[in-house]
């Protein structure tokens, strides 16, 4: 009878140790299933789960717009006094809500497409309308001396803005400060010479970006989603050195088996650069686990103290001999216009950059970008991208209304957050065909595993306690 016992414990126990162990070597085989699910679901060919959140995104994408009102137009016009700032909005636009167009697959497992600019205005997640007024820097006066830096053509332009009254500033609507409008000097400027329209967005509806060449992943699952080509080039001509590279995603994907310790690169045309991503933390989203990753401060430090960004560097007097941080001067990019981007509110930029304006208020939490993967498959599945648009403003002796400016400064225009999280119907989607597989195999393994040593200590707790009890 004890040998019996015994045996029966010693069996249980053997059980129990041969169900954890094949828990433990179903890791692996576990594993190789994981990953056979992701790369089925995962690579962007026609019928996978990528392809349809990659073919027209998968969650409802908006920009909310805040302009920089100025509080003190007299002063400033008059004085050249330093602006003084409210921010107004969000006025807020659905972009990105096209399909991709001209989607052609290449070679070597790559696929080519355009992405359509689009933006309709969403009133009611708006604080007013387009037409809501605001008084702004005048673009095409701020943009002379870098576009025309001889006195001789400064002095004719000055004509045209005398007898146009323009001045450093202007009252403008919503609608035309971001999609454009006629200025009063340029459109003096005999026909065929200038085109009059200008705008911080201008042109954008109707227009589109690319073409995009980016690697499907049905050859290497690890280059799944990664930019071939930019406009059929792998680099920019914007910059020297690695920053003219492009590198990286897009944003929306990342090949997939995301790591916390990985840099993850994305290419922004918005900034006519690659930047980087680092992992800050995890999010749960609709019941998803996802990593958020974070544009950190260093992306935007000065060459000073991020060694890699000497490249970023272009003007050594604007940027006092490449020491400042924060702000990037993408001109190159911009048919030489005075463009420069930074985060909202000067967010890591050198205080003498905030100290040149009033009213600014930067704060991480709200004006930092960030992206929120989940990290098997690689999917973005909430995101809020921000920026600030701003134009240098530069003293000028032939040009009326720069006359009075004292020093050259960066003066903000708007800053937006462009934002998107995973749509109820698509969560679902993703639940039931990806993540409750991946679910069950790791909770097969889990059971196997844990069922097994807990068995197995049982009935060898209890084949012992049975040794001592015979004993006795």
């Amino acid at each position: 009878m004890g040998c019996n016992r015994n045996c029966g414990l010693i069996t249980g126990a053997i059980i129990g140790a041969v169900l954890a162990i094949f828990g433990g070597v179903l890791i692996p085989v576990g594993d190789n299933l994981i990953g056979k699910a992701v790369e089925k679901e995962a690579v962007i060919v026609n019928g996978t789960a990528a392809f349809q959140n990659w073919l027209v995104p998968g969650s409802a994408v908006f920009r909310e717009f805040w302009i920089f009102h100025v509080l003190n137009p007299s002063e400033v016009i008059g004085e050249g006094a330093q602006p003084k700032f409210e921010q107004r909005g969000p006025y807020t636009y659905r972009v990105r809500y096209l399909p991709k167009e001209n989607v052609t697959e290449g070679e070597n497992g790559t696929i080519s497409y355009m992405l359509p600019n689009a933006a309709k205005f969403e009133p009611d997640m708006s604080v007013g309308t387009e037409n809501d007024t605001m008084t702004v820097l005048n673009l095409a006066v701020a943009a002379v001396p870098a576009l025309y830096p001889g006195f001789l053509m400064q002095s004719l332009i000055n004509s045209f803005i005398k007898s146009s009254k323009s001045t450093i500033l202007q009252n403008r609507t919503v609608k035309e400060i971001l999609w454009g409008y006629k200025d009063p000097f340029l459109n003096l400027i005999p026909v065929g010479t200038l085109n009059p329209t200008v705008g911080v967005f201008y042109p954008y509806n109707g227009t589109s970006d690319g073409p995009y060449t980016v690697y499907t992943g049905t050859e290497d699952i690890t280059q799944t989603a990664i930019i071939e080509s930019y406009k059929n080039k792998s680099t920019l001509s914007y910059w020297e050195g690695h920053c003219d590279m492009v590198n990286g995603t897009d944003g929306a994907s990342f090949p997939p088996f995301i790591k916390k310790n990985q840099v993850l690169r994305f290419f922004s045309s918005d900034i006519c650069r690659s930047i980087y991503g680092v992992f800050q933390g995890k999010q749960v989203v609709k019941g998803i686990t996802l990593y958020r990753f974070v544009v950190p401060r260093e992306a935007f430090a000065s060459p000073t103290e991020v060694g890699d960004n000497y490249c970023f560097c272009t003007d050594q007097e604007i940027s006092e001999n490449c020491t400042l941080a924060g702000v990037l001067d993408i001109s190159a990019c911009k048919a030489k216009r005075p463009v420069y981007i930074s985060l909202p509110h000067f967010l890591h930029a050198s205080e003498s950059i905030q100290r040149k304006v009033e009213g600014l208020s930067p704060n991480e939490k709200e004006h930092e970008t960030y992206l929120d993967i989940e990290p098997v498959t690689g999917f973005t599945l909430r995101f809020a991208k921000r920026l600030q648009v701003n134009l240098l403003v530069k003293y000028s002796r032939f040009i009326e209304p720069l006359k009075k400016v004292n020093k050259s400064y960066v003066f903000p225009l708007l800053w937006l957050n462009e934002s998107a999280v995973i749509g109820d119907e698509k969560a679902e989607m993703f639940r039931n065909k990806i993540s409750s597989r991946l679910d069950l195999l790791s909770t097969l393994q889990m059971a196997l595993i844990i069922g097994g040593s807990v068995m197995f200590l049982a009935f060898m707790g209890s084949f012992f306690i049975c040794r001592a009890q015979k004993r006795k």
